[in-house]
Order: structure tokens, then sequence, then C-alpha cells
């Protein structure tokens, strides 16, 4: 390569290397932050830092002319200060990590020309001409989401069910946890994998795929696999959100208090209440208990829990060994869609909102109930249109 003006690069590459300091970080920051991350990772895999030299190969070439332009403005070492755990910016560069999965020569063309701005990078076409194709895949703007009223439900739930413990968050490792119908925090934001499209290989006999990525915000992205796990890796706070559990449903011994023996009790109300007369059908209030459930129903009509009507008791399904409290906001997590809205006042004129109580046939309880005892539960979601479990990302 050499017909490559390193110095017409490296000019090319002031723009590149300046921030500007306007409070937070700015997205020519966060260029710089993600360009000094690739010579890191370079190092790491290679035990030495980026030279020069006709010799070297044009990437570990432009790595190296960047790494000059870091350790000469005194704005650039202040602000890589803090990730420079390998002493990279005093030019004594120690390698003890083991090397981690590396870009491909058409990734990382892309990423310097993300970097270098409006840079003549892309005029190095000469040298890979899929150069730019590649940095079209991997730049991919999001956009607004037109249906995302379709969305919006499923990250109400994922916060509630990471409010409620159901969910957990665990650090990002591999590419094999992207997969479709899961969910990421990259950049702050929660991002779904609505669609992945067909599995290709890239150049360098690398697989890759086409995402579709919705994000909380109401905007979407089309973009590669490997660009979504690369934003992962990037990004400290990046995390993989856990499938929903209900932890040791059925235990062998009692957590937290609990009994090792429940009974589920689906129960409907004798209410004349309008509002909950037309739908006494579906409507039913569905608990847990681990006690006399007729001694607790008692006194339904004085209970605003109850509606303050006395109740039918439709069904019951007696489980042994189980956590009654976390299998309680299991099932009610599943039929969260179908809660029923209402409020109602007490016998002191208070205001309560009862949260037992759903719209949902006692068919789709009966499922529930058999998904529930055979483990495969967490695969499902309840569906109000259709009046049906359906499996998840179906």
């Amino acid at each position: 390569m050499s017909d490559l003006d390193l110095d017409e690069l490296r000019a090319e590459l002031d723009d590149f290397a300046q921030p500007e300091k306007k409070g937070g970080r700015t997205a020519r920051e966060e260029r710089i932050i993600a360009g000094f991350e690739e010579i890191q990772r370079f190092t790491e895999t290679n035990g030495h830092t980026p030279q020069h030299g006709e010799d070297r190969d044009i990437f570990e070439r432009l790595y190296a002319v960047r790494l000059d332009r870091l350790r000469a403005l005194e704005e650039c070492r202040s602000l890589l200060a803090p990730f420079d755990h390998q002493g990279l910016l005093a030019g004594a560069a120690t390698v003890t990590a083991a090397p981690s999965e590396t870009m491909d020569d058409d990734e990382l063309l892309a990423e310097l020309e993300g970097a270098a701005g409006a840079s003549d990078i892309r005029e190095l076409r000469h040298v890979r001409t899929a150069a730019d194709k590649r940095a079209a895949e991997e730049i991919a703007n999001r956009t607004p989401c037109k249906d995302f009223d379709k969305f919006k439900p499923l990250f109400a739930q994922v916060r509630k069910d990471l409010d409620a413990g159901v969910r957990k968050t665990r650090p990002f490792q591999t590419m094999a946890e992207i997969q479709q119908g899961e969910y990421f925090i990259v950049g702050g934001q929660i991002a779904y994998v609505a669609e992945v499209g067909e599995e290709f290989m890239t150049e360098y006999e690398r697989r890759d795929s086409r995402l579709r990525v919705i994000y909380d915000n109401g905007t979407e992205a089309d973009v590669l696999l490997r660009s979504l796990q690369r934003a992962l890796h990037r990004d400290e706070a990046g995390r993989r959100i856990t499938d929903p559990v209900a932890g040791p449903l059925f235990a062998g011994e009692s957590e937290d208090g609990d009994l090792a023996s429940g009974t589920i009790y689906v129960l409907r109300s004798k209410s004349n209440d309008p509002a909950i007369a037309q739908h006494r059908d579906v409507l039913h209030k569905i608990g847990v208990t681990g006690g006399d459930l007729k001694a607790r129903l008692a006194n339904a009509k004085l209970d605003p829990t109850f509606l303050l009507a006395d109740v039918d008791i439709i069904a019951t399904y007696k489980l042994a060994n189980i956590n009654r409290t976390k299998l309680e906001n299991l099932i009610h997590r599943i039929f969260d869609p179908a809660r029923l809205d209402i409020q109602i006042k007490d016998r002191f004129g208070n205001p309560v909102v009862p949260r037992e109580w759903f719209l949902v046939p006692v068919f789709v309880i009966d499922d529930a109930v058999e998904r529930i005892k055979d483990g495969t539960i967490t695969e499902y979601i309840y569906d109000p249109k259709a009046a049906r479990l359906t499996k998840r990302g179906s």
C-alpha cells in the first residue's frame, strides 16, 4: 500500500480527534472513545500496539495514525484517561488479556469511516471495494416505528417484570443470545428484536443476519446482528434482559415464609353493579392461598378486594411444593393485558382499585394451570383479542 499518503490521512484525522466540550459527551467524543476501544482490542488481540511501516497491514497503520493523534492532543488524553487500562496513551502497552472476537476488515473500515466523519477514508475503495456497502449496512439510522402501538404494551410489560423481579438483567456475552423475541438494554434504551432475517455468510465466512430492532422510545432500526452485538459489547451498561421466570415455583421447602403447598382459586362475583354484571361470565378473580379458601371468603361482601359482594368458587387447583407468592405474581403477569380496570369505594368511602380480577374465560385459566404444571408457562402470553394463550414471538 505504498500509494497511501499517510500524512494526508493524518491531516484528515485531525478533525476526528478534536472533541467538543459542551457538557456531557458529544457525539464526537463518543466516536473518539469508540475509536480508542478499537485500538485497545487490536492491542489485546495482537500483543502489541499498532505500528507504522510499509510492511504493516493497512488497518494496523490506520490505527497507528489514530493513536498518534490521540496521544498528541491533550483534550483526547483527558477524555480517554479513565479508559486507558493498557497505558496506550503513554506509549507503554501491557497486554495480558486473552484475544476477544475481532472485526473483519470490512467492518473495521466501515467503523473508521464513521469515526472520521467527512474524511477521505472512503477513498480507500481501491483497497477494498466492499467497504462502502458494509459501511452503509453498519450505520443504520433509526426511524419512527409506524406500528409502535403493537410493541408499546410489550415494553410496558417488560418494565413491570423487571420491577417485580420476574425478569432480570444480565451482562451480554455471546452472539447466540441475540434471537427473535429477546430484549436488551443498549444505549440506555430497551431494545426488542422483533424480526431476524435469513442467515448469510460475509466475505470472510462469518455468519450474520439482518434484524428489525424496536426501541422503547418509539423508533426502530434495520441493523446487522453483528452490529447489535458490537454495540452491546461496547456499552458498559449494555445488558440482556432474561426471559420471565417465576423462580422456584415448585420448591421442596418454603421460601420467605411461604408454605410448601397451596391452592389456585378462580372466583366469580355476584355483584349487581352493571359494570361487573355485564361481564360476569368472563370476569374472574384469580389468586393463590395456603389456607382455607371458604373461611377466607366468608366476609367477601365486606371486602373491596372481592368487589364488596359474595362470590362463587368456579375452580380450584391443588398444587404441592410451590412458592405461592411467586406463583401468584406469575399468573397475574400472564393475564395482565386482561386485568379489570375499576375503582370502588370501601365501606369508609375510601377509593380502592382491586388488582386480582381479570376478563379471562375459565378454559384459558385451565390451560394456564396445565402449563404451570409442565413448566412451559413462561413461553406463553395471553392474547385478550383471541382469548387464548399464544407463544411468545409468534
